[in-house]
């Protein structure tokens, strides 16, 4: 029965390592990310709570568990692409859920967040 619960257990966790995005939800790499903000204006939100140094070029900090306070920040046409980030990724996937309910439709996500920006060798401000 102990090994039963193990086994169990373990494939939760194992599942759970891998972020699946949901379909509401695009994830976009450093380098392409660095290469949209060269070619483009883009809506890019810091949700990393705490507050931490931010990339070059965003817009504004709003923390990810407190979106809903913040509504006045965020552009008024639920259809403009906002990108996000935290510090590896799991506070953009939350941020980006209450941004879907909120009625926001082009939601992306930093993949692996400052670090992999940072790895890349991308500046912060």
């Amino acid at each position: 029965m102990k090994k039963t619960y193990a086994s169990a257990a373990l494939s939760l966790f194992l599942s759970g390592c891998a972020f699946q995005a949901p379909d509401y939800l695009q994830m976009v790499t450093a380098p392409e990310l660095n290469q949209l903000m060269q070619q483009q204006d883009i809506f890019l939100v810091d949700v990393h709570t705490p507050e931490q140094r931010h990339i070059k070029g965003t817009d504004v900090f709003i923390p990810y568990n407190n979106v809903e306070k913040y509504l006045d920040k965020l552009p008024q046409d639920k259809t403009t692409p906002i990108y996000l980030y935290c510090e590896g990724g799991p506070m953009g996937n939350a941020a980006a859920r209450t941004l879907h309910e909120l009625g926001y439709e082009h939601l992306r996500n930093l993949e692996g967040g400052t670090k992999a920006w940072a790895k890349a060798g991308f500046g912060f401000e």
